[in-house]
C-alpha cells in the first residue's frame, strides 16, 4: 500500500479545513488537504447570509462589541455553550473578517447618507455617517441585539471560499481531490494519520502525519429534508467514533432552518428576513408576532422553526400536492433590492420553483440545516482522549453553539476555529 508522509493532514477542503492548512503552512510545517470534491465546490459555498463579527460600523450596529456578541451567542445556545470558547470566538471574529477583507473578500460596505430599509414590515430611513463610509457594513440576523452580520450580497460563503482557496494556492498547499478518509490510524493513544480511498481509482493510501484535523462538515444527509449538500454524510465524524477512543459530543443537538424552499429543501438565506421579509400562513396572516411579539421573524432559528411547525399543525399551513408549507414574503423589499442583495435567492426561486420572488410568495418549511454535535474537542480544537486528533468547523463540538446556533456564527466559526487550530496543530 502506498504511504504518504506529512507533518499535518487536514481532512476536508472547505473553509475550516483550508484555514487550518494555511495556519499550519505559515508556521513552517508541511500539510496536505484531502477533499471529496475540488475545494471550491465544498458545501461552504452554500452559505448565503453572512458572517457575524462585532464591528459596529453601520448605524444599526452602533454600540456593538464583543460583550454584546458574547451574550447573544450564549443566550442563543439555550445557555448550553462553553462560555470560555464563546469568549475566545467573539474576540477573534473581528480579526477574522478583517483578514478576509485583506485577502480580497468584497464585503458590502457602508454608504454615507440616507437609505431605505424594511424593518418589522415598515419602510424606514436609515442614515449612515460620513465617518463610516467605506467600512464593512452588516445586516440584521435572528437572535441578535445589533446588526452584526457582515455579508457579500447573499453569496457570502461563495466569496469567502473562493478567496480562501486562492490563498491556499498562493501558500502552495497541496490539495488531494476525490479522496475519502475511511479510517484513522492510531495506537489507542495518539492519532497518526488516516487510511484514504482514491475515489477515481479505488486505491487505498496511507497518509501518515504527526497530527490530523477533521474538517468534513456536518451530517445533514442523515435527514430526508436537509439543506446540506449530498457529500455531507458525516464521514469524518464517523471515522472518529470508530476509533473507539475519540468521543463525540452533543449529537442530539440538530438545527432546523426555518426557510428551506418547499419541497426541494434548498436554503433561502436568513438575510431575507433580516432585510425585512415576512412569514405568512394560508390566510396571508403574519403569524410570528403571535408567538414571538418581540423578535418576530428574527427570533433564533430553533424558535422560528418550532413556531412554523406548530402553526402548520394548528391547521394554518398551505396545502399542496407535496404536503403543507408556509409562505415567505420578500415582495415588499422591491425588485432592485432582490436583484442586487438577494441574487442567489432570486436564482433559486427561478430555477427550482419557476417564480419571480419580487412578484410571488416563496413556499417554505423548516429543514435540517446544521449539526451542533461532532468530534468532541477542548478549547484548542484537540480531542481530549485521542492526542494528535483535531477537529474544526461543523464536524467539531467544542461547545460554542450549545443546543442552537445563531445564523452567521457558523461561517465565522469556520475561520476563527481554523485560525486557532492552525496555530497549535503540529
Amino acid at each position: 500500500m502506498k504511504t504518504i508522509y506529512t507533518d499535518a493532514l487536514v481532512i476536508g477542503g472547505g473553509l475550516a479545513g483550508l484555514r487550518v492548512a494555511i495556519g499550519i503552512r505559515r508556521r513552517g510545517h508541511d500539510v496536505v488537504v484531502l477533499s471529496l470534491v475540488p475545494p471550491k465546490r465544498s458545501h461552504s459555498a452554500a452559505a448565503q447570509g453572512g458572517m457575524q463579527a462585532s464591528l459596529g460600523n453601520s448605524s444599526m450596529g452602533q454600540g456593538d462589541n464583543e460583550d454584546v456578541h458574547f451574550f447573544d451567542t450564549v443566550r442563543g445556545s439555550d445557555w448550553g455553550a462553553d462560555q470560555d470558547v464563546v469568549r475566545m470566538f467573539v474576540n477573534t471574529a473581528p480579526k477574522a473578517v478583517r483578514e478576509l477583507a485583506a485577502w480580497g473578500v468584497p464585503w458590502n460596505r457602508v454608504e454615507r447618507g440616507d437609505h431605505q430599509s424594511v424593518i418589522d414590515g415598515k419602510n424606514v430611513t436609515l442614515t449612515e455617517s460620513e465617518e463610516a463610509h467605506g467600512l464593512i457594513t452588516a445586516r440584521n440576523f435572528g437572535g441578535t441585539q445589533k446588526w452584526r452580520t457582515s455579508y457579500v450580497s447573499d453569496g457570502t460563503g461563495h466569496s469567502m471560499l473562493y478567496t480562501m482557496s486562492n490563498q491556499a494556492i498562493a501558500e502552495d498547499i497541496p490539495v488531494h481531490e476525490r479522496m475519502e478518509a475511511v479510517a484513522l490510524i492510531h495506537d489507542g493513544e495518539r492519532c497518526s494519520g488516516a487510511v484514504v480511498r482514491n475515489l477515481k481509482t479505488g486505491e487505498l493510501i496511507n497518509y501518515v502525519a504527526k497530527s490530523t484535523c477533521i474538517a468534513t462538515g456536518g451530517y445533514g444527509r442523515l435527514y430526508r429534508a436537509t439543506t446540506n449538500a449530498v457529500i455531507n454524510e458525516g464521514m469524518g465524524t464517523a471515522i472518529a467514533l470508530e476509533t473507539g477512543v475519540a468521543a463525540l459530543g452533543n449529537m442530539e443537538a440538530v438545527q432546523f432552518h426555518p426557510t428551506a424552499i418547499f419541497p426541494a429543501g434548498i436554503l433561502v438565506t436568513e438575510g431575507c428576513r433580516g432585510d425585512g421579509g415576512l412569514l405568512l400562513d394560508v390566510d396571508g396572516h403574519r403569524f410570528m408576532p403571535d408567538y414571538e411579539p418581540g423578535k418576530k421573524e428574527l427570533a433564533s432559528r430553533d424558535v422560528v422553526s418550532r413556531c412554523m411547525e406548530t402553526h402548520i399543525a394548528s391547521g394554518k399551513g398551505v396545502q399542496s400536492r407535496f404536503g403543507e408549507h408556509l409562505w415567505l414574503d420578500i415582495r415588499l423589499l422591491g425588485k432592485k433590492h432582490i436583484d442586487t442583495r438577494l441574487r442567489e435567492v432570486k436564482e433559486i426561486c427561478n430555477y427550482f420553483l419557476g417564480i419571480e420572488p419580487a412578484d410571488s410568495l416563496i413556499p417554505v418549511r423548516p429543514a435540517q440545516h446544521y449539526s451542533m454535535g461532532g468530534v468532541r474537542t477542548d478549547f484548542r480544537g484537540e480531542s481530549p482522549t485521542l492526542k494528535g486528533l483535531f477537529a474544526a468547523g461543523e464536524s467539531a463540538c467544542w461547545d460554542m453553539h450549545g443546543f442552537n446556533r445563531l445564523g452567521g456564527n457558523s461561517v465565522a466559526e469556520t475561520v476563527v476555529a481554523g485560525m486557532i487550530v492552525g496555530e497549535i496543530h503540529v
